[in-house]
């Protein structure tokens, strides 16, 4: 499946970078033009993923192999040859690991944002409280003011609120949502509880490295043990969160760099 994708950067050095869960290639387009900038050397795929953005819906069963495949099969529609750099945020970070395992002759190495291997603890999800959230929601609204209420009605802060408005489509009689928001649920469930800790820890990988927020929890010291023993460096940044390129957009940009 080809997905809907824009390209930063005209160098020869393929590179791929992946949104997280509710999110568009449009979360990292900032960063992308920063490392193009710095290093012209590279050519930037920013692909909305499965589900998500403008690309089509979740087929059923949709997992973190079969997102990889996509996200290969639209780097390969766009001119990438031989394998590619990966470098992927939170829910694109476990694509990354996937495809390493899955389409390993497309990767060539693998820079995670803020992830780790591992399942997600259900508590610590946050795009799990968020995806609720909007679950709530009403399927459709009077316009954009009306559904932000709603949404920020229901606990949601106002900079989420306006990051997930970012998903609605308008139509003559108001607005809707361009997801499928339970085709999402169910995808949410199954990739979070998928085990990724072989792509980091058998011996033939690609290289790997984590860069984690220190003010997020999504990797624990005890993964920055496991990751570190399997070869994997892990860097933290003390003041981010887990939208490290949004906290820290030029600690993230030296270490891409």
């Amino acid at each position: 499946m080809v997905l809907e994708s824009f390209l930063v950067g005209e160098g020869d050095v393929p590179t791929v970078m992946l949104h997280g869960f509710l999110g568009t290639g449009r979360n990292l387009r900032s960063l992308a033009a920063a490392w193009s900038a710095a290093d012209p050397s590279r050519r930037i795929l920013l692909p909305d993923l499965t589900g998500h953005g403008t690309s089509p819906a979740l087929p059923a069963n949709s997992d973190l192999y079969s997102m990889a495949r996509d996200v290969v099969d639209t780097a390969r529609a766009q001119g990438f040859q031989g394998p590619f750099d990966w470098v992927g945020h939170s829910l694109g970070g476990r694509v990354t690991l996937a495809a390493s395992l899955n389409v390993p002759e497309a990767v060539r190495s693998v820079s995670l944002l803020d992830i780790a291997p591992g399942p997600v603890p259900g508590d610590l999800s946050e795009s799990g409280k968020v995806l609720g959230i909007l679950l709530q929601a009403p399927a459709q609204a009077e316009n954009r003011r009306a559904m932000r209420a709603e949404l920020t009605g229901r606990g949601l802060s106002e900079p989420l609120a306006d990051w997930l408005l970012m998903n609605l489509v308008t139509e003559e009689s108001g607005v809707r949502w361009r997801f499928d928001r339970q085709g999402l649920a169910g995808l949410h469930s199954r990739v979070n509880d998928t085990d990724l800790w072989t792509a980091v820890e058998r011996k033939d990988r690609p290289p790997m490295r984590c860069l984690r927020g220190g003010r997020s929890k999504y990797v624990s010291d005890a993964d920055v043990e496991r990751l570190v023993a399997a070869g994997c460096p892990v860097e933290t940044l003390p003041e981010a969160g887990h939208f490290v390129h949004v906290d820290a957009p030029q600690a993230v940009l030296a270490w891409l760099r």
